[in-house]
């Protein structure tokens, strides 16, 4: 029997503000719109998986402020049939959020973002008794700072929790973020040898293992993502690395197989936001993994739900179910 999938790290309120422009400091810009959503991997890649399919076991480890938007976190979460027992409630810290600022005319986007209670959240807090899924999965690294900090015997304590649940059994997978850090390829490949799969954008695949996966283009070049895609995996994941950009999402397993599979051509006007695109990807991924689905297909799958992100502003509300997912393929893939 099947015993659901785990996610911890980052819980994030998001509210989008569409504005006339972007102003110089000082000037004033008009907000147009204002709505709030669901943000963070925690909670945005659980809702994607609780709408892709809801027979799965989902549970969320993180940690909220004993807030309001605390609340609509944990409503939220709920609402999708997410068990929140792994949620720890901070008294003196307030739940994460971000402002991202969208510019109605150009879609271009600013981020004001608060960490609160994603600072505090730490390998302490988690009841690791309690864990007991077929897949683990954390983000994000380089945006947790308790997780970011060195270990003594694991290089970070991210790797520290990685390999306690890989002790349990229990396959394990992690994401991160994009920026810019002195320690970026060290925080990262601590956690790979505990990992069993890595799902990752190229930026953040090219910074860990400090190769430019660029062509002269400007584009991911495919050559270079397969060597990026090596050198991650002989850093020792076990068993699947993914690496997801615009153009569509590569893989390589254990054997050294390459697979790549184009983004959906979308029509004109399809796009309304691309802020939950990469845990969209992430859900689709983890879903068809958790299935016993090929890895081609698995990236098939995960390249249409992070098109159906891309229909909504926020990070969740495009998102179907899995025989939606599946037409939306079917009706706009590239091959």
């Amino acid at each position: 029997m099947k015993r659901g999938i785990g996610v911890a790290g980052t819980i994030t309120v998001d509210y989008h503000k569409i504005i006339d422009k972007y102003v110089e400091k000082g000037m004033l810009s008009n907000i147009l719109s204002n709505t709030r959503g669901a943000g963070g991997c925690v909670t945005n890649t659980l809702i994607d998986l609780a709408k892709i399919c809801n027979t799965i076991p989902l549970y969320a480890y993180g940690g909220i402020g004993n807030d309001e938007n605390g609340q609509f976190v944990l409503k939220l979460l709920k609402e999708n049939g997410i068990n929140t027992r792994g949620i720890k409630v901070y008294d003196d810290e307030l739940t994460a959020f971000t402002d991202c600022m969208i510019v109605e005319s150009t879609g271009e986007r600013t981020f004001f973002h608060a960490k609160g209670a994603n600072r505090c959240f730490s390998y302490e807090d988690i009841d690791f008794d309690s864990i007991n899924t077929d897949i683990f999965h954390m983000g994000y690294a380089l945006l947790m700072e308790p997780f970011d900090r060195e270990d003594e015997k694991y290089g970070t304590v991210m790797a520290r929790t990685l390999a306690k649940i890989q002790e349990k059994g229990v396959k394990t997978s992690i994401d991160m973020i994009s920026t810019e850090n002195d320690r970026y390829p060290e925080i990262v490949q601590a956690s790979l040898k505990y990992c069993n799969y890595v799902i990752i954008n190229e930026i953040e695949a090219g910074k860990a293992v400090n190769i430019d996966p660029y062509g002269s283009d400007g584009k991911p070049d495919g050559n270079t993502i397969r060597k990026i895609c090596e050198k991650i995996l002989t850093s020792g994941v076990r068993e699947l690395v993914v690496i997801h950009a615009p153009q569509g999402g590569w893989a390589m397993d254990s054997s050294m197989n390459f697979t790549y599979v184009p983004s959906l051509k979308l029509p004109p006007g399809y796009i309304k936001g691309n802020v939950g695109a990469g845990d969209a990807f992430c859900a689709g991924l983890l879903y068809s993994i958790y299935i016993g689905q090929s890895v081609e297909e698995a990236l098939k799958i995960a390249c249409a739900t992070a098109a159906c992100s891309l229909s909504e502003v926020d990070s969740t509300s495009g998102i179907k179910n899995i025989e939606e997912i599946i037409k939306l393929y079917e009706k706009y893939n590239a091959c």
